[in-house]
């Protein structure tokens, strides 16, 4: 039986009992109850049965789970430490493509920055994602162009990208783990857009300053 059959009988079922308390109060209203109830019932259902058919499988299992049952590491339910010390407590990082493009865009945008500092690059990178207005993975957004320029600098120096420095490079591992696995992203306010403080682009004086973080600004559009 497939999740959507599951979940369409249990809300029949509830359906069901949730009429035949109804119907103490109106039977007496009525010349022929039992008439008025299965014609109520078959309206009721028929309706219920279409809206269910149209969702979609992800959104059944979301409200077949309820608001309470999400997993540890689920978005809203980590508590971050910005500090090595809760970074070394996690379980040891490991991934696909999109954890390692996000590793190498911490670690090459943001290594010299505080643990904070790279967390807000990680965030930037999965709100862009997320946005509709970039790629839709996070290798895409890290490598994609715009205007014939490279959206992250470090994709198009002409430098390979190995991450030499093991330190470092264990620090973005984590932080692109804990990132890629829902941690809440509570440091830029939804920044889609970031730049050292030794530069200003255009684009900055169009958008909203969300944070300042280290030596990084990050922005919104308005």
């Amino acid at each position: 039986m497939s999740l959507r059959q599951s979940w369409m009988g249990g809300v029949l079922a509830l359906t069901v009992l949730s009429q035949a308390a109804a119907a103490d109060v109106t039977v007496s209203q009525s010349s022929a109850p039992k008439a008025d109830i299965a014609g109520a019932m078959t309206s009721l259902l028929g309706t219920e049965n279409a809206t269910l058919r149209a969702l979609p499988e992800a959104k059944l299992a979301a409200i077949a789970e309820g608001p309470n049952a999400r997993k540890p590491g689920t978005n809203g339910t980590t508590v971050i430490r910005y500090d090595a010390a809760w970074l070394a407590a996690q379980p040891e990082p490991t991934g696909g493509d999109d954890w390692e493009c996000l590793s190498q865009a911490v670690y090459f945008e943001a290594r010299g920055e505080s643990i904070k500092g790279q967390f807000a690059v990680a965030e930037v990178v999965l709100n862009r994602v997320d946005s509709g207005e970039f790629a839709g993975s996070v290798c895409g957004v890290v490598k994609q162009r715009a205007g014939g320029a490279c959206q992250f600098s470090y994709v198009c120096d002409g430098r390979a990208d190995r991450m030499r420095d093991p330190v470092a490079r264990d620090v973005a591992e984590r932080i692109a783990f804990v990132m890629l696995n829902g941690a809440p992203r509570m440091l830029t306010q939804g920044a889609t857009y970031f730049h050292t403080n030794g530069v200003r682009p255009g684009w900055s004086r169009r958008f909203e300053r969300t944070a300042a973080i280290g030596d990084h600004l990050f922005y919104r559009r308005n």
